[in-house]
């Protein structure tokens, strides 16, 4: 199993557009990725535009292959709209 982690610091004004557009991603995901175990969204209590989106996938096959969809680029192009900078991510793997 992986774990990605994607940090991003949202537009003033957009918090609640960024947190309803994760959910409708969240259920995309689980209706067509299925290596996708699971999502949950965290948002910082010191800064309320800084989000982190943590995921947990079967592998990193999985991973690259969202990654690499019509859909993955979909909605990074819709999130440039709402996103301060750019986002990043850290893949981890669980070790056993």
């Amino acid at each position: 199993m992986i774990n990605v982690g994607f940090y991003y610091r949202v537009k003033k004004g957009h918090e609640k557009e960024f947190e309803e557009t994760f959910s409708k991603v969240l259920e995309y995901l689980k209706k067509n990725f299925p290596g996708f175990k699971d999502g949950k969204l965290y948002r910082s209590v010191s800064d309320p535009q800084e989000y982190l989106i943590y995921s947990e996938w079967e592998n990193l096959e999985v991973f690259r292959q969202f990654v690499s969809s019509q859909a993955y680029r979909d909605t990074t192009s819709y999130g440039k709209t709402i996103i301060e900078g750019r986002p990043t991510h850290r893949v981890l793997q669980q070790v056993e």
